[in-house]
């Protein structure tokens, strides 16, 4: 199951990055991201929560999201 949602996920940042254009008529522009990140700023982001979403997802269906989330957040919880 670990794999199809995987999958899933990764077609999805797929179709993030590649109809762009399609999110920002349907969802709108953001305006924090058209001030932080400039002009076409909304797109970028979409963008940019594609490509996040299918690196989170390959690593986790690699087993590597586990062990790089205990690395980073380990320190807050004494782990």
């Amino acid at each position: 199951m670990n794999y199809v949602w995987g999958i899933l996920i990764i077609a999805l940042g797929a179709v993030m990055v590649i109809k762009t254009d399609w999110f920002v008529e349907n969802f709108g522009h953001s305006e924090w991201a058209e001030e932080h990140l400039g002009g076409g700023g909304t797109r970028l982001m979409y963008k940019i929560l594609g490509i996040v979403a299918i690196i989170l997802s390959l690593m986790g269906m690699t087993g590597l999201l586990g062990s790089v989330i205990v690395k980073v957040f380990g320190r807050l919880f004494g782990i």
